[in-house]
């Protein structure tokens, strides 16, 4: 039988392979348990009535508050990068509003301004943020200053309740929408329900639970414009967004932020309204939050610090508003339209930030060519390029086409972008 010396030299290749393998594991250990969350809310109902917003009859304040409103924050750290998500119950931000709110942040706690994402659930039942348009008056002056001292604000109390906390994620289905592009009787397209039209009807759910276990906060994204609520409403609402935010806390053991963001709903709208039932918005609430309970319950979390974002500024060809729904209308050549895209990347699930309105099928391009499994997309996310939609669209005519801001080939460009933008992470 043969006889092996440990020479010195083998001995001491042996120590650095065993102080290797240590230091990995101990790496190991390190980059699945390091992630801090943070989550805070805050109550951003105006004081005293301002102009609405969502619908353009709306010319005088509103007349009462029916439920109020929310912004929600959760904060991200893995000890490298700070990211931040925000979700308010307004209708959405222009890129100004979205820049002097990010670099405010970036003041009072150090995240980066890119890595920031200020999302509107785009509820068609809040207050003004000019968005739309001038609106003058000293309320809404006041009220507009206050909101954007409250989004830096929920911010700092997000930073500061930051813990160590673990991450899942899931998907369920809720049908209450539907395509809302309908063929009228003299072949034109409009506001209607077209239930033969391409709709998503993902329901995604990140949870987020503490050392504890217990549900630190929810992040929500499902395809649906929030106008259950009609041009009639004068109250402020939070619409279907704010309804089953509430249905979802109400029902849980402890409190905690249930930010719902709206996904490719451009063309989408909910099966109930518009209306002024307020039954309609809650039962739209309840149908959705029962789903995102369900989802939720059956939801494994786990450790994981993999935290990466990027963001592209683009211009994008401008065109005019149409002169009509008509198809095959004139298109005119316009200004060049400010395109804010941001990818952010928690753990296994990848969120697609555009600022705009996108259609439906735009999204859904997105999320099938994805090489990630779990994507969601977050529109009205870092400011307003209006409805952002499909060339088809453009040829067809209809409400979203006519008052797009972007020339054809606008859908072409998201596509490959947010596709280079996921491959780099």
């Amino acid at each position: 039988m043969k006889t092996y010396l440990h020479t010195p030299k083998f001995k001491n290749l042996l120590m650095v392979v065993h102080v290797y393998l240590c230091l990995t594991i101990s790496t190991f250990g390190q980059q699945n348990t390091n992630l801090l969350v943070g989550a805070s809310d805050i109550n951003i109902t105006p004081e005293s009535p301002v102009i609405m917003s969502g619908y353009a009859n709306r010319d005088k304040p509103f007349d009462g508050v029916h439920d109020e409103i929310f912004a929600r924050a959760l904060v991200f750290d893995n000890g490298v990068k700070q990211v931040c998500i925000i979700q308010a119950d307004l209708i959405g931000f222009s890129h100004e509003f979205s820049d002097e709110v990010a670099k405010s942040i970036e003041k009072k706690t150090g995240i980066p301004a890119s890595n920031i994402m200020l999302v509107a659930a785009h509820n068609h039942g809040g207050p003004s943020t000019r968005v739309y348009g001038d609106n003058p008056s000293k309320e809404l002056d006041k009220y507009i200053k206050q909101l954007k001292s409250s989004l830096v604000e929920v911010v700092v109390s997000a930073n500061t309740k930051k813990g160590k906390a673990e991450t899942g994620f899931g998907v369920g289905t809720c049908t209450m929408n539907i395509n809302r592009r309908a063929r009228q009787a003299d072949g034109t397209i409009w506001l209607g329900r077209n239930p033969d039209g391409p709709r998503d009807t993902d329901v995604a759910v990140m949870k987020i639970i503490n050392e504890t276990s217990e549900t630190k906060a929810m992040l929500v994204n499902w395809p649906c414009h929030a106008t259950t609520g009609g041009q009639d409403n004068k109250q402020i609402t939070g619409d279907w967004p704010g309804a089953a935010a509430r249905f979802v806390q109400n029902k849980s053991a402890n409190q905690f932020p249930v930010a719902i963001t709206a996904g490719a709903s451009g063309d989408i709208n909910p099966i109930y309204g518009p209306n002024n039932k307020f039954g309609d918005i809650e039962a739209i609430g309840m149908l959705l939050g029962e789903e995102i309970i369900s989802v939720a319950d059956k939801i494994i979390t786990s450790p994981s610090n993999d935290l990466q974002i990027v963001r592209r500024e683009l211009m994008v060809p401008g065109k005019e508003r149409g002169a009509s729904r008509n198809p095959n209308e004139k298109i005119i050549p316009g200004d060049q339209q400010r395109l804010t895209l941001t990818v952010l990347k928690v753990g296994h699930v990848v969120y697609v930030g555009i600022s705009g309105e996108l259609m439906t099928e735009i999204g859904m391009n997105i999320k099938n060519n994805s090489p990630y499994k779990n994507t969601v997309i977050l529109t009205h996310c870092n400011g307003s390029t209006g409805y952002l939609v499909t060339d088809q669209a453009l040829k067809e005519g209809g409400y979203e086409p006519m008052v797009s801001k972007c020339m054809p080939g606008t859908a072409d460009i998201i596509i490959k972008n947010s596709l280079e933008m996921i491959d780099s992470l």
